[in-house]
């Protein structure tokens, strides 16, 4: 698929910001999605809202070739298709029956509320780093050419999309590079660590509990203000992604990361190397090398922050994104026989 032109808007409605405060290290208080999503809930019991003409939406807006593009992009499906017979009804996706994955549930029911319940679906909670046997929605899928019955919908965003305003400077920043994060059953956080921890460029801190990564490794959390006194931050996934891609990309501070292996709504598939991010090899072997030459090419290194920067910006405008939701999943149940 071809590249994806964005359109840039500074609107952040809908989406968390951290507030820079140096000793806060959560990422996003849950209360308050928990809150908006119980409400929502109860809500959608007492009115089932009604899903409008999506054709008569898009043909009104100047952007449609855009939404129309990302539509497309999290769901690849291009012919009708067949769920087995168990596959579950809307009606069977209830906060009872979803209590273990309150989060996945709470996402998903944003926009499946529109759709009548007694359509057919799959669904996959989780860091999925495999393509389902059946068209499926998941939050992650493989970065490959044959991921279409990985359907994306941006699922547990309360701890994946969460942006920042940055007002440091990046030439105020610390010349090093920092990871704070889980390592321990992590393999490539943990071959990562092996390479360099203790390297004076890099500043790693391992914040798992218990595990097999050495004790030497183990540090406590650390706010993300903090992390953002840094000018690179290491972005190395775990199970799938990695969580901290997100509001890296939108501070003044770079993410650096060998290529991505599994993409998110975040599109991280449409990522350019030493464009959007600072690109190391799959073997981590010249991490020194690229920190070094950006330190020296400083002009250089602010172009990857301003394209970043506006890569992040076509996430911030709530109503598009919940456009382009509700028609990833009207495709769907369109495509579904």
């Amino acid at each position: 698929m071809p590249s994806i032109n964005y359109h840039r808007t500074n609107r952040r409605k809908g989406y968390a910001t951290i507030e820079m405060n140096p000793n806060r290290c959560s990422k996003n208080p849950k209360w308050s999605y928990y809150l908006n999503a119980v409400a929502r809930y109860f809500l959608t019991l007492l009115h089932k809202p009604q899903l409008h003409s999506l054709d008569a939406i898009l043909n009104k807006r100047q952007d449609a070739e855009y939404i129309l593009r990302r539509t497309n992009y999290y769901n690849k499906l291009s012919k009708s298709f067949e769920l087995p017979e168990d596959a579950p009804l809307l009606a069977d996706n209830t906060f009872k029956n979803k209590l273990g994955n309150s989060v996945y549930f709470f996402d998903t029911h944003e926009y499946l509320r529109y759709f009548p319940d007694n359509l057919r679906w799959l669904h996959i909670p989780g860091d999925v780093t495999v393509v389902p046997n059946y068209p499926t929605i998941v939050k992650s899928r493989p970065i490959a050419e044959d991921n279409a019955n990985s359907v994306l919908l941006n699922l547990n965003k309360v701890r994946h999309f969460v942006f920042v305003e940055d007002n440091l400077p990046y030439l105020q920043k610390s010349d090093m590079a920092i990871f704070r994060g889980k390592v321990s059953g992590k393999p490539k956080r943990k071959e990562f660590f092996n390479l360099y921890f203790g390297n004076p460029l890099c500043d790693l801190g391992d914040t798992s509990h218990g595990g097999d990564t050495p004790k030497e490794w183990k540090t406590s959390k650390m706010s993300i203000p903090k992390q953002l006194k840094y000018k690179f931050i290491l972005s190395i996934e775990g199970n799938d992604v990695a969580s901290n891609l997100k509001w890296i990309m939108s501070s003044n501070s770079i993410a650096v990361m060998p290529k991505p292996e599994f993409e998110t709504w975040f599109m991280e598939g449409e990522l350019l190397p030493d464009y959007h991010y600072i690109e190391i090899k799959k073997d981590f072997s010249d991490l020194e090398e690229k920190l070094q030459y950006y330190l020296k090419n400083e002009n250089l290194a602010f172009e990857i922050i301003r394209n970043a920067n506006e890569y992040v910006s076509q996430f911030l405008d709530a109503k598009r994104e919940k456009l382009i939701s509700l028609m990833v999943l009207d495709k769907y149940f369109k495509l579904e026989r």
